[in-house]
């Protein structure tokens, strides 16, 4: 078992200072998924490797996801059968060997509506998922789907209006806490040795002759630049793909577009239900999914072209998924049962369809001059398979003989151990003083790094209380969230390390002081700091509720706009 490397911020100076020393094997751009996947994947390859993101790690697509590990019935419909084979093999082993802490299986209804010949096409298709995840090797333990009447449908789901369906079908899939599983990898990347730093932006890139070498980096919390060199650079910046295409001076095999994919949280009780919910809308499937004490209402699918760090949420965002979801509820929600929204970007390849829609998930992995490697497109789900393949473009011009691709078995962090933890959690309730339903949700979060947020709190017993206004988080999570999470910022844990920003009603503008004053101690915050933190947050949620009554997207993105980055980029 590999030690945990704690990403605190003297790891972060130390690594910006290695990677600036010697030449590197391979440096990631980017730190969502799929660039944390990369450098995972070449540091257990044996080589030496560089990972920057100019945000904070998931802070942009990989923190917004429909939070699903998913095979994807509705690729299934699109007869895209590999696409579909190879993320039911990936959800396995997210589930049983790679994630177990933060993977688990979560059951789905899908309501019929036509009598006679849907049941049997809709049954076929989930058939086929089902036996598609047992051929893959990895989908032991999950349930296989089942055929409901109408009336067992109804007890699944009392929300359900009676005449909103004649029967239904109940398959299983997985969710996951996409924020916390990307700084997961990335941490694991660290702790086999990777250099990684967030905050960290690419402002130009160095170039002998035609080959890339390198980049220079500017560290946004000093103002310093350096030149990072490496034998092989991968561009694995998403919805910024064609952006960092551009500051290299070349001109991508392929372009991305950005796709909008808004999600709605409700409280748990708005909807009474035991079981998540997918529904066919006329462009696409829309899911309720459970979250904890709250619901997870989305997706839209809406091409966009303004501002992609913060991708706003307008009033016909929302008014469109009440409106679709709310044909089946024998309860319709309203605008104010809505406690948090959220917006992410899909990166799609662009291609020949006019919908965004229509446009591929898959990915694509290119060459475009020596030295740089460009990864895009794909799925959350796919993230390691996407990963491996750009490394494997990028060894091929190493001299060296490299070993082939091992993350299949390499367990993320706090993975170690976890199923005993939890059988043993009534213990450890009764050993730290805290309830069992606490340590289940740090369990959920954690893993077997459990041990060290309890021994924190046994140094200090006031960090084992709630967060106030976010009961479901304690105050140590906000100093572990810097001490060994890379969180840098205020925005930083209540967005990301924890999800207060979206599920709560305040948005956790009251626990926003009590977070900032946590996190001054291990970062040397004084009280200017703090004030500006907490005045930078309160303007973000503003502006973000603003957003929110606006008609469209362009006015939309406009108010949002008004709410400044705590570090600008250059």
């Amino acid at each position: 078992m590999v030690k945990s490397a704690p990403l605190s911020p003297q790891a972060r100076a130390e690594a910006l200072t290695r990677m600036a020393e010697r030449e590197l094997d391979v440096l990631v751009l980017g730190g969502g998924v799929v660039g944390a996947g990369s450098a995972l994947d070449a540091v257990t390859r044996g080589l030496s490797v560089g990972l920057v993101e100019a945000r904070d790690w998931a802070a942009g697509t990989s923190s917004r996801s429909s939070k699903l590990i998913h095979g994807g019935l509705r690729y299934l419909e699109m007869l895209d059968f590999r696409l579909v084979a190879e993320a039911l093999k990936e959800r396995g082993l997210l589930i049983h060997r790679l994630a177990p802490h933060l993977v688990h299986p979560v059951p789905f209804l899908y309501p019929l509506t036509h009598r006679i010949w849907e049941r049997p096409y809709v049954g076929a298709g989930v058939l086929l998922y089902d036996t598609m995840g047992i051929t893959s090797g990895t989908a032991r333990g999950l349930p296989h789907h089942r055929h409901l009447l109408k009336r067992q449908a109804l007890r699944e789901a009392p929300a359900l209006r009676a005449d909103a369906l004649v029967g239904a079908v109940q398959y299983w899939d997985a969710q996951v806490d996409d924020a916390r599983h990307t700084a997961n990898i990335v941490r694991t990347a660290a702790s086999y040795g990777a250099h990684v730093a967030n905050r960290s932006q690419v402002t130009s890139f160095l170039r002998q002759g035609e080959r890339v070498v390198g980049v220079v980096v500017r560290d946004l919390e000093s103002g310093q630049e350096f030149e990072v060199r490496a034998k092989q650079v991968i561009n694995s910046t998403g919805v910024w793909t064609d952006d960092t295409q551009s500051l290299a001076g070349t001109r991508g095999q392929f372009h991305v577009r950005a796709s909008k994919g808004v999600h709605l949280l409700v409280p748990r009780d708005r909807i009474n239900s035991r079981t998540g919910l997918i529904l066919r809308t006329e462009k696409s499937v829309l899911f309720v999914i459970p979250w904890g004490r709250h619901w997870i209402v989305g997706t839209t699918d809406t091409a966009w072209d303004l501002d992609k760090a913060h991708p706003a949420v307008s009033a016909s965002d929302i008014s469109y998924l009440l409106e679709h979801v709310n044909k089946v509820l024998v309860t319709p929600l309203t605008p104010e049962d809505v406690e948090g929204v959220y917006a992410g970007l899909r990166p799609l390849l662009a291609g020949e369809a006019a919908e965004t829609s229509k446009l591929s998930r898959e990915h694509l992995v290119a060459h475009p001059v020596p030295g740089l490697v460009v990864v895009a497109g794909g799925k959350y789900t796919t993230y390691r398979v996407m990963a491996k393949d750009a490394v494997d473009e990028a060894v091929r011009n190493l001299d060296e003989k490299v070993p082939p691709c091992v993350t299949q078995d390499v367990p993320l962090i706090g993975a170690d151990g976890y199923h005993a933890i939890w059988n043993a959690r009534h213990t450890l309730a009764e050993q730290s003083g805290l309830h069992v339903a606490r340590v289940e949700h740090l369990l959920h979060r954690y893993g077997s790094l459990l041990y060290e947020l309890l021994a924190m709190i046994a140094e200090d017993r006031s960090l084992g209380e709630p967060l106030p206004s976010a009961d479901d988080y304690l105050r140590v999570e906000a100093v572990y969230a810097v001490t060994h999470e890379g969180a840098r910022h205020l925005d930083d844990v209540l967005a990301r390390r924890t999800r207060i920003s979206i599920e709560t009603w305040d948005r956790g503008v009251n626990s926003a002081r009590t977070v900032a004053e946590l996190m001054a101690g291990p970062l040397g915050w004084g009280p200017e700091q703090i004030e500006r933190e907490v005045d930078h947050y309160l303007k973000r949620v503003e502006a973000e509720r603003e957003a929110q009554h606006q008609p469209d997207d362009l006015t939309a993105d406009a108010v949002r706009l008004g709410a400044p980055e705590i570090v600008p980029l250059s």
